[in-house]
């Protein structure tokens, strides 16, 4: 078992805390505002985030593996923490794309976690991912890569509401002369899909699809949806309407009238 000695609740920041737990070489859980990330001996192995696909998502939806090769990979190996080990072991994957993807998705998900950082909320000593270990990297390298990553995405377009909230077109805007890569993002901003599942739907790394929605931003054609308004208080129950019996001597009273015109 994992002793952890610093207290890393003490620590404003997720990557404070990282930071921290790296110099002890701890093994397990830190879970922040907006993802966990998960440490090896002090190294980052995985980080997952609501806000970017997981790796499932990125290998299944691009036809790097199917469907069912993935979930009986999870099936059999994900109790043992050998997810991605099961995965090359069935010849379902190739060992270096399986490492490229894994980077892929750990970089992506630590950005929300880091990048947008908040406090470190809970450390489970000895936690480990169902995927199992890949690959793993130094703390500092995956604090560092957040913020070049969160800077870059700045310049492009300062509003860090556009990689979490859904997304619309600007009324009035066209499409035309678009990049290929910008304009098939763009068909997929439909006033209800955030950045992580636009970039589920394309099978596209994260942060790639972030860089073509601010830049879509920037050039005025998407921004943040606008919340959506609240329900109206309840109001009196509708009146029923009654149907009344005709008057039938009304009724004659016309009828012998339009006869005599």
């Amino acid at each position: 078992m994992t002793r952890v000695t610093t207290t890393w609740t003490a620590y404003e920041t997720t990557a404070e805390a990282l930071g921290a737990l790296a110099a002890e070489g701890a093994t397990g859980a830190l879970s922040g505002e907006r993802g966990i990330v998960y440490l090896k001996a002090g190294r980052v192995v995985h980080v997952e985030s609501a806000f970017a696909p997981d790796l499932g998502a990125l290998l299944t939806r691009s036809g790097a593996v199917p469907p069912d090769g993935w979930w009986e990979a999870v099936d059999r190996g994900g109790t043992q923490h050998r997810v991605g080990h099961r995965l090359v072991d069935s010849g379902r994957l190739a060992a270096g794309a399986l490492e490229v993807c894994h980077l892929g998705a750990l970089f992506d998900a630590a950005y929300f976690v880091l990048a947008h950082d908040g406090r470190a909320q809970r450390f489970r000593p000895g936690a480990a991912h169902w995927l199992g270990a890949v690959r793993s990297v130094p703390v500092d390298v995956v604090v560092r890569e957040s913020g070049r990553r969160r800077a870059l995405l700045d310049r492009i377009w300062p509003d860090p509401a556009i990689d979490t909230l859904p997304l619309t077109r600007v009324p009035g805007t066209g499409s035309a002369a678009l990049p290929v890569r910008r304009g098939r993002t763009l068909t997929q901003v439909d006033g209800v899909r955030t950045a992580a599942q636009i970039a589920s739907a394309l099978a596209c790394r994260t942060y790639h699809t972030l860089v073509e929605l601010r830049r879509l931003a920037a050039d005025g054609l998407v921004r943040a949806a606008p919340p959506a308004a609240p329900p109206l208080p309840p109001g009196p129950p509708p009146r029923a309407v009654v149907w009344d019996d005709p008057d039938t001597a009304l009724l004659r009273r016309l009828r012998d009238a339009l006869e005599a015109l």
